[in-house]
């Protein structure tokens, strides 16, 4: 314990939540390195845009916005989009002081003495009122299981590993998943592969019209009831669903968007249903979502018996020190940004408090 620091604020995470909730401290007052740390295990800035694959180019981008307090323009829609957003966090960080410490990886947040947290990780152990968790979801892949998965004698890859469309050249892909990450690799291999099959739990559902702000808050306000009832959040997109551009009506018109449900198992050489139908394939791409990057807060005990965390607005229910953003309704970039300032007006109210309290 002799090592440990104390601030008033601990960030884990420098994607967009982080950064909007860094931006906001330092707006109101708080100085980085003695009000407040940043910290993020990424090897440089981009949050997870640094690690998208290189054929998404800022053009296919699904609704980015800003920061708060500096826009990013005349960026050039065929670059790719972890150079083009991986830059401009970079700047941003840089024009706002917020002196991100990197790599950092958070092993445990635990209750420490006098109502403090003690954060445990690679950079020492900091003891905070508070803590700003916007960890996101890229490290924490979902891989459903299949009876059969492991006789499979091909490729199996996620879409947080996926490398690009001639990765796949002349090869027979089953694509799984019906949100936009799926749509996009189908779209993007078809011309490629040999063959591409789509599966997914659900039936599809394609938007026509522009997505407009009602329509944003009455999908946010969705994902935010399972959030309040401690349910697992389902993704902001999951209750949009996928905007029928002119890619994808040509991908319906093409035939490559012809979805098929969820096969029963997995072979060796393939995929089969219950009724005996079965696609050959030599790469099963799963494109089946992310879930919350939150185990090192287990020590808190924050899960309800529903499996998720039951937030209001973006303070955990169980403890009013802990705020996540980015996380059920503000995991957008949007929302992010939204979750950034509201967390902080919550935790400045915390601090005024005479003895800031713990759960």
């Amino acid at each position: 314990m002799n090592d440990m620091r104390e601030v008033e604020v601990v960030v884990i995470g420098a994607g967009q939540a982080g950064l909007a909730g860094a931006y906001h401290l330092r707006r109101t007052g708080f100085e980085p390195d003695r009000d407040f740390v940043v910290m993020d295990h990424s090897p440089g800035p981009g949050g997870a845009w640094q690690f998208r694959w290189p054929s998404l180019t800022y053009g296919k981008v699904h609704g980015m916005h800003a920061l708060p307090g500096m826009e990013l323009t005349d960026a050039d829609p065929a670059r790719g989009s972890s150079e083009v957003i991986s830059e401009y966090f970079a700047r941003y960080e840089r024009t706002f002081g917020l002196r991100v410490r990197r790599p950092v990886d958070v092993r445990a947040v635990r209750e420490g003495p006098g109502g403090r947290l003690l954060v445990e990780s690679s950079d020492g152990t900091w003891a905070t009122w508070a803590l700003i968790n916007a960890t996101g979801t890229w490290d924490r892949p979902f891989w459903p299981r299949c009876p059969g998965q492991e006789t499979f004698r091909g490729r199996q890859l996620h879409t947080a590993r996926y490398p690009g469309p001639e990765a796949f050249a002349g090869q027979r892909v089953v694509v799984v998943g019906g949100g936009a990450s799926g749509t996009q690799h189908l779209l993007e291999i078809a011309p490629y592969a040999a063959d591409t099959t789509w599966v997914t739990r659900r039936p599809p559902v394609f938007r026509e019209g522009p997505f407009d702000e009602e329509a944003g808050r009455a999908a946010v306000a969705l994902v935010e009831e399972r959030v309040r009832q401690g349910l697992p959040p389902r993704s902001v997109v999951s209750v949009t669903g996928l905007p029928l551009n002119d890619a994808v009506r040509q991908g319906l018109s093409d035939g490559v968007l012809d979805r098929r449900p969820m096969f029963d198992r997995i072979t060796p050489d393939g995929v089969e249903w219950a009724d005996g139908r079965r696609v050959e394939a030599d790469v099963i791409l799963w494109a089946t979502g992310f879930r919350p990057a939150v185990g090192h807060l287990a020590p808190l005990r924050l899960r309800e018996p529903g499996g998720g965390i039951r937030v209001e607005g973006t303070r955990a229910v169980a403890d009013p020190r802990i705020h996540l953003v980015g996380y059920g309704p503000s995991a957008s970039t949007i929302g992010a940004n939204r979750a950034g300032r509201a967390a902080v007006r919550e935790i400045r109210r915390l601090l005024a408090q005479e003895e800031p309290a713990a759960a």
